[in-house]
């Protein structure tokens, strides 16, 4: 759900450093002020939560009294276990670096870069909806004869960023709503780009949210590609670094401003850092890593709560690590920051993958072009709500499209991504690294756009949750209050799940990828009937049916 640069290791800790001087002494040691994120304990009040940070030795940089998560600075070594023993607190999570984190966590392929891959999209719109398969999967194509999406609704893309000077999302963008919750940290995204390293709403240093976003709405324009919902308003809410990791009070806050400003949808495709799965107690962690993740299962709850009980409908990535999310493997990757990876066997009762395995988020399996399960997707009754395309490299085995890119979902993407990455040259040219999986298209007025292939349950949730926003767009009444529209969350979700076209299991149930080139731990059992099963929840999901299309 992710994907990060590769860069040396760092050993610097997140925060200011200061110096103090002492009569008497040149220069004493310097204290280094580390960041925190802190959650209250349930019921506890700002003012007790402050006073409870205070005493313990932090210092609150920045407060979300909704939810009760803190951001705070402290030079104390022992303050996380201070704070994990006071009863107005739950826990603290550092934020330090020990290093970058490869490119490819998502544990999935990008593709070669030097084959291309047949189109299997529906009838031409856009110049690029040819390549579209996704778009003709999901019957986007058909939909938008009744309901292409209103402008009226928002959908909050919580990622990376968006590139808005992309002529496809510059159509649909509110730089009005939209907002940068996630500031650069330099020990892992590298020097900031502007002054204060809030980078500028409108822009995407990582690619991944430039990528969801056109999925979800890229204008119907008549250049590039259309989304799902080509007339909805997109709305960035940057929650995630520029190198892709996604900490608590970012997305938490995220969250309680997509509630306070009455947007209609948001996509989530990632989970929150450090820990791949957040366990109430394992017994494999230190307690201050325990009083962590207990924090962040809080933080993260009450967020997706307060969300939901505002109109927002939540839609996240199942994600990418081939496994039934009710029978988790032992994680030998977590913590991914601020720690040593250790194994972890993981209780499924007692541990969650976040957000997806949170309250009120709609769980999306990705698919290929075939509509079997990609190897690498997750899934599971416990969690899975609906399946959607997502991309698989390897699909179409013993055809000519076997690992072609045309396989994996095309999408916005951003040029400076692009030429950083060596694919697009610094005149604007694609590059022979990135032939046949690089596209570039411009408009009549020479603003060109460009666009690449990925694969990974983070393309298959856009694609669902630009259904939910064709839903509220059909279905969803005056928002009185703030202007547009609005449909309660529980019903676009009633309307999803009842349009969604059943997917039996396949036959064996139990699914080999080996002759993809698999070992058996990619082997997957689908559990479930037609109606309901681990692979597909309660089906694809249908844009057509969903608007009233029969």
């Amino acid at each position: 759900m992710r994907r990060r640069l590769t860069v040396g290791a760092v050993v610097t800790v997140t925060g200011l450093a200061f110096l103090t001087t002492v009569p008497g002494s040149a220069q004493a040691e310097p204290a280094a002020a580390t960041d925190y994120t802190v959650v209250a304990a349930d019921g506890v009040s700002a003012a007790d939560a402050t006073a409870a940070i205070k005493a313990a030795g932090g210092t609150v940089v920045s407060g979300n009294d909704a939810v009760g998560v803190y951001r705070v600075s402290s030079t104390d070594a022992r303050f996380e276990s201070k704070a994990t023993a006071s009863a107005e607190l739950i826990g603290a999570s550092e934020r330090k670096a020990i290093g970058y984190a490869p490119n490819g966590v998502e544990k999935v392929e990008k593709g070669l870069r030097s084959r291309g891959g047949k189109g299997h999209g529906p009838a031409k719109a856009d110049p690029l909806d040819d390549k579209l398969w996704g778009l003709a999967m999901v019957k986007a194509d058909k939909a938008r004869k009744i309901e292409s999406g209103d402008k009226g609704v928002t959908v909050g893309v919580l990622d990376t960023g968006l590139d808005a000077s992309n002529p496809d999302l510059a159509a649909n963008f509110s730089s009005r709503l939209s907002r940068n919750f996630a500031p650069d940290l330099v020990d892992i995204d590298g020097e900031c780009e502007v002054a204060g390293c809030l980078d500028p709403v409108g822009t995407d240093d990582g690619g991944h949210g430039t990528h969801v976003a056109g999925t979800i709405g890229a204008a119907l324009n008549g250049s590039g590609l259309s989304g799902v919902a080509p007339g909805v308003t997109l709305v960035e809410l940057k929650g995630g670094q520029d190198s892709g990791f996604f900490f608590l009070d970012p997305v938490v806050n995220a969250l309680t401003y997509a509630g306070d400003k009455g947007l209609d949808v948001v996509n989530m495709s990632f989970y929150v850092d450090p820990w791949l799965y957040n366990c109430t107690a394992n017994p494999a962690d230190s307690a201050e890593e325990q009083a962590e993740q207990r924090a962040i299962i809080t933080g993260m709850k009450r967020a997706l709560n307060y969300a939901h009980a505002r109109g927002v409908t939540l839609f996240g990535a199942l994600g990418n690590n081939h496994e039934d999310l009710g029978k988790p493997r032992t994680d030998v990757s977590s913590p991914d920051y601020g720690g040593t990876p250790h194994d972890r066997p993981i209780d499924n009762s007692s541990c969650l993958d976040l957000p997806v395995e949170g309250p009120h988020v709609i769980g999306v399996s990705s698919l290929g072009p075939s509509g079997r399960k990609s190897d690498f997707s997750n899934y599971g009754r416990e969690q899975i709500s609906v399946a959607a395309p997502g991309g698989w490299y390897r699909d179409g085995f013993g055809t000519d499209t076997f690992q072609t890119v045309g396989n994996e979902i095309l999408s916005s993407y951003p040029l400076k991504v692009l030429q950083e990455e060596g694919l697009v040259d610094a005149a604007g040219d694609i590059t022979e690294a990135g032939a046949g999986s690089v596209l570039k298209d411009c408009t009549k007025a020479g603003k060109c756009g460009y666009y690449t292939y990925l694969q990974g349950t983070s393309m298959a949730s856009p694609h669902a949750a630009g259904v939910g926003a064709l839903i509220v767009s059909r279905y969803g009444l005056p928002d009185l209050r703030r202007g547009g529209k609005t449909l309660s969350p529980d019903v676009v979700e009633q309307v999803l799940y009842r349009t969604a076209d059943e997917h039996a299991c396949p036959a064996p149930r139990l699914q080999s990828y080996a002759q993809e080139g698999r070992p058996a731990e990619f082997d997957a059992l689908c559990e479930g009937g037609t109606d309901f099963n681990g692979f597909y929840g309660h089906g694809i999901v249908d844009a057509y049916a969903a608007v009233g299309g029969r």
